[in-house]
């Protein structure tokens, strides 16, 4: 046997290729979900899975890429702000001052609690029918 022959390397390939690594990155960059970068990367959510066992770092860039899409959103709100734009800066209030800005009405007690939804009004339109053939056939 050869001192310095190569070992023959036995299994799979990786599917991890640095393209596959490359469109993870893309797709958790623009917010999407494992599901939906798996998707985009063409590979298992059990095949990233196990990649990020293997590599707890990419578990972080992970995390750290999926916030850059909130932090681009919050420079565009910053910009528009800063140009004076009258309806995002109450867009902006309306939500982050609620007390103070919020265009809708808060109620106490236990009506303030119930969800109160629109009428169906073709369920109720429905119903009447029914009702009325019943009274038909009486």
């Amino acid at each position: 046997m050869l001192k310095n022959a190569k070992k023959s390397k036995v299994g799979r390939p990786t599917v991890m290729t640095n393209d596959v690594l490359n469109k993870l990155e893309t797709s958790f960059s623009l917010g999407c979900s494992d599901v939906e970068a798996c998707l985009f990367a063409d590979i298992s959510t059990q095949t990233l899975y196990e990649y990020q066992k293997k590599n707890p770092k990419f578990v972080e860039r992970k995390e750290m890429l999926r916030q850059k899409l909130v932090l681009k959103a919050r420079s565009v709100i910053a910009a528009a702000l800063n140009r004076k734009d009258e309806n995002t800066a109450r867009w902006y209030l309306e939500r982050k001052r609620k007390d103070e800005f919020s265009t809708r009405q808060e109620t106490s007690g236990i009506i303030g609690l119930m969800k109160v939804e629109e009428p169906d009004l073709e369920k109720i339109k429905e119903l009447k029918n029914m009702l009325d053939s019943e009274r038909d056939d009486e």
